[in-house]
Formats: C-alpha cells, sequence, structure tokens
C-alpha cells in the first residue's frame, strides 16, 4: 500500500468513526420523543441500517444489518409503536442544521448563502392501502401513476452542504372526506385538508420555531402559484425565490399588468439587458444561462429570468427581498442556483421509504 493509499482508509476510517459517533448523538437526542426505551433502540437500527452501503434495501437486509431475525420488529416501530413524529423531526432539524453551521464556520465561509430549498417527491405504491396513495403524476416516474406524494423541506448551506429538514405528506382532499377511506387508512380524525402549498407553510413555521430563518426560500411553480404561501412569507419578513409560471401575471413599475412572457416579449428584446452567468456547479460542471431581471410595482419584488443558452427555454422566478436586506441580481440568481440540492436529497429519502413499501 502507497502512502497516498495509507492517508486515504486513514481517511476513510476517520470519517466512519465521526459517522459512529454523531449518529450515537443524535440517538440520545431522540431518547424523549419515544414512551418505551425498546422502540427508541430499534429506531436507532433501522437508522443505521438506512445509513449503511446496503447492497440492497428492503425489510429483510435491515433486519439482517440490526441483527434481528425479521422485520417484524422495525414494521411495528414504524406502524404501532409510540413515538412523537413532530418532535423527533425537530431534533433531527436541529441537529442537522447546527452540525452544517459549525462545518461552514469551520471553512470560514463568510457571506455564502443558506436556501430553504422546498419541493415535493413521489413514490410510487402497489395497492390502494396506504394513506394518501391514488393515481396522481409521479416525478420520480416521471408519469402518471399509483403513489404518494410529500413536500420536503432542505436547508443548503452554500459551498458546504444540505440537508432535509423537514416533510409532510400529502394526503388527497377525497380520502380525508370519505369516513370510510379515512378510518381504513388510519388517518387522524382531526386532519384537514393541505395544499401543498399550505403544507410548505407547515414545514417552514416548524424551521422557524426551531431559529431556522434562511437568506431565501427557494420553490417550483407549485410554490410560486400559490398566494397564500407568498403572503405567509412577506408577513414574517422572509426572502424568496420562486419559480412561476409563464402566464403568472405581473404589476411592472408604470402600472401595467402583463404575464411573465409578455413581459419578456416587449422588455427583453435587445441582448444588452441579458447577461450570462453561472447558477452554480452542477455534476456536468458550471451551469451557464442568460439571465435578466424587471423590477414591478413593489420595490420588494422583481422577477428574474433564466433563459437556456442552447434552446433558449425560458424560466421565471417571482422574487421578494424585505426592506433592510441585500438586493442584487447576483444575490438572487445565486439562491435560485441553490434549489437543486432538495432533489438530490429525495433519492436518500425514497430509498428509505421503499424499504418497507
Amino acid at each position: 500500500m502507497t502512502s497516498t493509499e495509507s492517508e486515504a482508509a486513514a481517511a476513510v476510517s476517520i470519517g466512519a468513526g465521526l459517522a459512529l459517533r454523531k449518529r450515537a448523538e443524535l440517538l440520545g437526542l431522540l431518547r424523549p420523543c419515544f414512551a418505551r426505551t425498546g422502540p427508541w433502540l430499534q429506531a436507532g437500527k433501522y437508522v443505521s441500517a438506512l445509513a449503511s452501503e446496503l447492497p440492497r434495501v428492503n425489510g429483510w437486509s435491515i433486519a439482517r444489518h440490526g441483527g434481528d431475525r425479521t422485520p417484524d420488529r422495525t414494521q411495528r416501530l414504524l406502524n404501532h409503536a409510540s413515538w412523537d413524529t413532530f418532535a423527533a423531526m425537530s431534533v433531527v432539524r436541529r441537529f442537522a442544521v447546527a452540525r452544517l453551521d459549525q462545518a461552514a464556520r469551520r471553512r470560514r465561509r463568510r457571506g455564502a448563502l443558506v436556501i430553504g430549498a422546498i419541493d415535493e417527491t413521489g413514490q410510487e405504491k402497489a395497492g390502494e392501502a396506504t394513506c394518501g396513495v391514488k393515481r396522481q403524476y409521479l416525478g420520480c416516474a416521471g408519469k402518471v401513476a399509483n403513489g404518494i406524494n410529500t413536500v420536503h423541506l432542505a436547508y443548503v448551506r452554500e459551498r458546504t452542504g444540505h440537508a432535509l429538514i423537514g416533510a409532510r405528506q400529502w394526503i388527497p382532499r377525497e380520502q380525508i372526506e370519505d369516513p370510510v377511506k379515512s378510518l381504513l387508512m388510519r388517518l387522524p380524525l382531526d386532519l384537514a385538508f393541505r395544499t401543498k402549498g399550505q403544507l410548505a407553510i407547515d414545514i417552514s413555521t416548524d424551521a422557524a420555531a426551531d431559529g431556522i430563518r434562511p437568506d431565501f426560500y427557494c420553490g417550483d411553480e407549485v410554490y410560486g402559484s400559490c398566494t397564500q404561501l407568498r403572503e405567509h412569507f412577506e408577513a414574517s419578513g422572509q426572502a424568496y425565490v420562486l419559480r412561476v409560471p409563464s402566464t403568472f401575471t405581473l404589476t411592472l413599475a408604470a402600472g401595467t399588468k402583463m404575464t411573465c412572457a409578455e413581459a419578456v416579449t416587449a422588455l427583453l428584446r435587445h441582448k444588452r439587458r441579458w447577461e450570462v452567468r453561472s447558477a452554480g456547479h452542477g455534476s456536468k460542471g458550471e451551469r451557464w444561462y442568460a439571465w435578466a431581471w424587471l423590477a414591478t410595482a413593489s420595490p420588494r419584488h422583481h422577477l428574474l429570468i433564466r433563459r437556456h443558452l442552447k434552446t433558449g427555454e425560458l424560466a421565471f422566478h417571482y422574487c421578494y427581498v424585505p426592506d433592510g436586506q441585500i438586493l442584487t441580481k447576483a444575490r438572487l440568481i445565486r439562491a435560485a442556483g441553490l434549489r437543486w440540492p432538495v432533489e438530490v436529497g429525495h433519492c436518500w429519502h425514497r430509498s428509505s421509504c421503499a424499504a418497507f413499501s
């Protein structure tokens, strides 16, 4: 073994040891969330298996990893054990954010943005017994299929890392309002229907209660089109960069109303109105686009437009920055480019959920 290989092996060993210590620390913090010791210890086995490099993640492989003969104990943990889900989520959220903040300070990432990235992911499911399951469009499958959708929040620290810190499953209205389906799916009796935008309000409210206030919240058209979500952010002085459809209507500085598409055609015909900037580093290198922005009747609202350099495809971002906070086009572009890590987090989430599908 060469010295370089020895150093690499030592680094892997140190990293594995640190991961074990941090996982044990998190498990200790989670103890008050469980009514009994047994389910708490089983939760530790479950998390340990999901964090390992199992070649295939399913109920049986998780059981074997934890020393159980069958998946029964983990199934009881997930389906019947008494534990406070929201309290546990809060513990995990604060733990993940604190460690990312510590890493940023160690690396002296001054001036780096912090983003709350909102997105939903689908998971294919067979049958009709799972709450929330129905035929719907699933991004993971790229088609309409039988499955569930969950809204997620990722905490993204620019040039440091990211972690999923919140989630709410979307439940169709017809399942909540049908007493038979609601009973069979074991839905809470006081559960009210919430749109995906309203679920994003719930998740961001939980994050704020834990002292988490990112520089910007970002999300796709589902969330940019939700007036209630935008109003919620603005009422709390929270900046956002949210995608909106081309048909989204703006009131421009002169009081003229136009859709996003109409505004680009009328006001951004000249090349000098556009500048090429990177949206950040992706899996294939820098992601270069042409960018422009337009003022609106409100000095705190702008429309940020991204144009693909080859296809000319446009993407629209409706932006809000409260009075007293930094407002520049470059800062909004950086924020828009930091939304993608939430999609990376979906890959791990889907694999962990699929274990007991």
